[in-house]
């Protein structure tokens, strides 16, 4: 457990950015301006963070212009940024595009790396060609040997797709397979602080099997509130939010942030 941090570590997650190549719009919406006034709320009010990791579905088609629109928005951060991969990606054409994304040995964009809270850890939980997720033999045998890196340290986990069922049957279905080897390799590992996700375009927040998780909105269309088992996922023009994440030794505290929201009442 670290010493606490005064003040403490901020993490800015950014989930599902969705971009198509410029000028073109996605669902009625324009995913571009939605990511650039994203990163220019962040620059402005989050300059002090420690890092920031966009979660997956960089791109909504994998497009080579969509990726280079990308790379020139996500300049403007200050602070460091860390890229995964999510199922609307493609993994040759995302380490084409993103070549200092570091891979383990199986070529799977995932890595870990040790901060002032503990050990941060980004899967890769992509299925080529699917919309739902896994984590193969290969992908658990390289986790395994993370976790034991780790040593007594703290652990942070990051996953596009949960590995677990949210209750919304569309979703359920393109979640994670596979998902009983993996709840087998983190149950009651009790250095595991966090579970931040992506993917579901829903604030989101509770515990699987005592690791507490979150998630926020994507930052163009979103997933509206509904239990009903629908034959495809439903889209929504909820507002777009990012995450920030405040982490010490004694807590984490998650703020999702509408970033577009302008309803402030004026002080009295």
């Amino acid at each position: 457990m670290p010493d606490t941090l005064s003040p403490p570590l901020k993490l800015i997650c950014v989930g599902d950015t969705h971009l198509v190549p410029p000028g073109n719009a996605l669902h009625g919406l324009d995913p571009e301006d939605r990511m650039r006034r994203c990163v220019a709320d962040i620059a402005a009010h989050h300059a002090d963070a420690f890092a920031c990791i966009v979660m997956g579905d960089l791109a909504h088609k994998a497009d080579p212009d969509a990726y280079a629109l990308f790379t020139r928005l996500i300049t403007e951060l200050p602070m460091p940024v860390h890229l995964m991969i999510g199922n609307h990606d493609r993994r040759a054409l995302f380490t084409e595009w993103f070549p200092d994304t570091p891979r383990d040995p199986a070529g799977f964009v995932q890595t870990a790396f040790d901060t002032p809270v503990g050990r941060f850890i980004l899967t890769d939980t992509v299925e080529e060609g699917q919309n739902g997720g896994t984590y193969c033999a290969a992908r658990l045998d390289w986790l395994r040997g993370e976790l034991a890196r780790a040593g007594d340290r703290d652990i942070f986990l990051f996953m596009h797709h949960p590995p677990f069922d949210i209750g919304l049957p569309f979703l359920d279905r393109i979640g994670q397979a596979d998902k009983a080897a993996l709840a087998d390799l983190l149950r009651g590992d009790r250095r595991i602080r966090h579970l931040f996700l992506a993917h579901i375009h829903r604030p989101l927040a509770g515990s699987w099997m005592g690791i507490p998780f979150s998630s926020a909105r994507s930052l163009n269309h979103q997933v509206p509130l509904t239990f009903e088992d629908l034959p495809a996922v439903p889209k929504s023009h909820e507002p777009p939010s990012y995450s920030i994440a405040l982490i010490d030794a004694e807590k984490v505290v998650v703020h999702i942030h509408d970033y577009l929201d302008r309803s402030r009442l004026p002080m009295p």
